[in-house]
Order: structure tokens, then sequence, then C-alpha cells
């Protein structure tokens, strides 16, 4: 596990290049293709953003197998809802995530070791409660499941383009 890093645009384009359609619909902070890996590579700003990876060596080298993005702040369509559920997010000590772990590693393990790492980093840097960039889809009990494992809970629903989404939100 660690961070982004400039010279990884290649093997995250083929991270993201990789993933499935389904994941690929549950899953959208971004586009999933190579000019977005080179882009995000160029631009790295952790000071705003954490982009950490988990990777795997094999017998072809490294492999991307989980991609997890933490927003130090509030993204405004977010916050928006909150703030109308009388939940404001504060961007000073409140953070988003949006994970997303390789189909062929899916629910094996992957991404709750990624948070186990992850959560007590954020509590370390003075980071209160971890929201979900975007929320997450109804249609995707793995997820929810994923989430109310690491303390998140739903706090209010809303309409994302084709289905309802949650809000879900963690104390740290």
């Amino acid at each position: 596990l660690r961070p982004l890093r400039p010279d990884d645009a290649p093997m995250l384009g083929r991270y993201f290049l990789g993933l499935s359609r389904e994941t690929v619909r549950v899953y959208g902070p971004h586009p999933f293709d190579q000019q977005t890996a080179n882009r995000l590579c160029a631009d790295l700003d952790s000071a705003h953003t954490l982009r950490m990876l988990g990777i795997v060596i094999g017998e072809a080298g490294a492999e991307i197998i989980a991609y997890f993005i933490v927003h130090f702040g509030v993204y405004e369509s977010d916050g928006r809802r909150y703030q109308e559920r009388g939940m404001p997010l504060d961007a000073a000590v409140d953070s988003e995530l949006a994970p997303s772990v390789a189909d062929a590693y899916q629910s094996s393990g992957v991404g709750s070791l990624v948070m186990g790492h992850l959560l007590p980093l954020l509590r370390r840097l003075g980071r209160r409660r971890l929201a979900l960039v975007g929320g997450v889809r109804g249609d995707n009990p793995r997820a929810i499941h994923f989430y109310e494992k690491f303390g998140f809970a739903k706090v209010g629903e809303f309409q994302s383009r084709d289905v309802v989404s949650f809000d879900m939100i963690a104390a740290l």
C-alpha cells in the first residue's frame, strides 16, 4: 500500500482499463482511461487529495489491485446534500472517500486491508469524519455492507442518475 506517484501512469491506466463495466458503473469519481491516469499522475496534490494504491508483485511485475481516493475536504454537491439534512460537513476536519478494488480481488479482503491502514492514518491527520464521494448506489449492496463494516451509517438518500443512492458517513 502506497501513495500514487508520477511514474504510476502506465500501471494506473492498465488498472482503469481492466475494470469491468459493472465496477465502472458503480464507481464514478472520474473517467477510467489512460488519459485520466496520465493527468492524475502528472497533477498530484497530496495536500488536498490522497490517492492510495494497493499493489501486488507477480510474475508479470507490479499490478494495482486497489485504488482509494481520499479528498481532504468536501465536494460542493456532497456538502450541499449534508447541509440540507442539517448535518453540515466541515472541510477542515471531514474527508471524502472513493475506494475501488480490481474485479479479481473484490470480496477477498483487499478493501478491508486498505481500510485498516487508511482509517488510522486519517485519525492521525486530525480528520474526524469520512463521507463517501457521491454516496453509494442503492443497487450496490456489497459496497453498502463493506462501508457498514467500517462504521459508516446511512444518513440520507437521493436520486443519482438512474438509481437511489445513499449518503453514508463514519466517525473516525
